[in-house]
């Protein structure tokens, strides 16, 4: 049998163990339960000492857990995936060299949830914008009819147009969809596309006694754009986005 070691999900602010919450991990139900320190405490399960690879079943598993403890906890820090330590002393030891972070970080999340948005270009809409577009048009014109070899350099006036249109849709979407979003939440980021249509890749952190008022601007939008883009709006998850802690356990 593998060595049995702590798996660690979130951070939480509470001086009081967490209770009736449970986990099916690596084919078996485990309880969850709480390391503390001071006023912080860090869920945790018994697992496998392994590497867990972020396949989706395992993703999912983590997701649910935090999903749970953020019914019952409104100052949650979410810890990335696949976090396993030795003992529950090598926990213990991390929240203890963690405090001062925790401390900072919990009054900036209290009582605020993340929420993500992407809108992806529909393909005719985008074609249409790039027939319209005159100075795709004209780098179309000048590589008609010539050969490969010939057209190398017009080729190259065509991406470069095609990227120009693509940037001025990304700050058009910009100003229509993440100011007005970014207006109502306390903190955002933009990510990186992940598709070659996405022209918004955003995440949100808001109060949660304001996400009515955001789900009810993101409809608009969505009412707005929706013969143009498609939406994918999701949440409400930890503030991975808006939290970096290192997990290290520091020696001696």
């Amino acid at each position: 049998m593998s060595e049995t070691g702590t798996y660690i999900f979130c951070g939480i602010q509470s001086e009081k163990p967490i209770e009736g919450l449970s986990i099916e991990l690596e084919g078996e139900k485990r309880e969850l339960y709480t390391i503390h320190y001071k006023d912080a405490a860090m869920v945790a399960a018994k697992a496998p000492m392994k590497i867990y690879h972020p396949k989706k079943d395992n993703l999912m598993m983590h997701q649910k857990v935090v999903s749970q403890v953020m019914e019952q906890n409104d100052t949650v820090i979410p810890v990335s995936f696949g976090n396993v330590f030795k003992t529950d002393d090598d926990v213990a030891v991390l929240l203890e060299n963690l405090y001062p972070q925790f401390a900072k970080l919990f009054p900036e999340i209290k009582g605020k949830i993340e929420v993500g948005l992407k809108a992806i270009g529909k393909q005719e809409w985008l074609e249409r914008q790039a027939r319209e577009n005159p100075e795709i048009s004209k780098a179309q014109k000048s590589t008609a009819g010539k050969s490969e070899a010939a057209a190398y350099y017009d080729r190259i006036k065509l991406g470069g147009a095609a990227q120009n249109l693509f940037k001025s849709l990304q700050k058009e979407i910009e100003r229509e969809m993440f100011e007005p979003l970014n207006d109502i939440a306390v903190a955002s980021k933009k990510n990186d596309p992940i598709s070659e249509k996405m022209l918004l890749n955003a995440a949100f952190l808001i109060d949660r006694d304001k996400e009515e008022a955001f789900d009810q601007k993101v409809n608009e939008i969505h009412d707005k754009w929706q013969d143009r883009l498609d939406f994918s709006y999701s949440g409400p998850w930890a503030a991975y986005n808006f939290v970096n802690i290192k997990l290290t356990v520091e020696d001696g």
